[in-house]
């Protein structure tokens, strides 16, 4: 078995998903893992990572805007306030979504389905820039 790590820097404008899926299947090629296990891991605590459709942008407007309605910013019990008034509502989105993620390799590629993506799911207003650390075994 062959192991592999790479750090992906990924810079964001604000809050939305970043797909990453082209710079992971880049390095992915470069290590020439024909069959193994990917692991995709976001060093943060206020962006998270997930596995969602790259096809039609409505979608990631619908899950933006579900977000926001499900963890308000204006609320005024939360006492967490260090970074901001989008701070502890960020460590709440990515509370409720994943920091890493596994995706088979198969025949040297991400065994996604047709519209599946990987994306940076960036939960700050303000530009960051996000580490994802990958690792791969096969």
């Amino acid at each position: 078995m062959t192991q592999f790590t790479k750090q992906l820097t990924v810079p964001t404008r604000g809050k939305g998903l970043y797909e990453i899926t082209r710079q992971v299947e880049s390095w992915l090629a470069e290590t020439k893992v024909e069959t193994g296990l990917l692991t995709a891991f976001i060093r943060h605590t206020s962006a998270s990572l997930t596995i969602q459709e790259n096809a039609d942008p409505d979608v990631i407007a619908d899950l933006n805007e579900f977000f926001g309605r499900l963890v308000k910013e204006s609320d005024t019990w939360y006492r967490h306030h260090a970074e901001g008034p989008d701070d502890m509502t960020s460590h709440i989105r990515s509370a409720l979504t994943q920091t890493s993620v596994s995706i088979p390799v198969i025949n040297g590629r991400l065994a996604f389905g047709t519209w599946q993506g990987l994306f940076v799911f960036e939960h700050r207003a303000i530009p960051h820039r996000r580490y994802v650390v990958l690792h791969v075994a096969g």
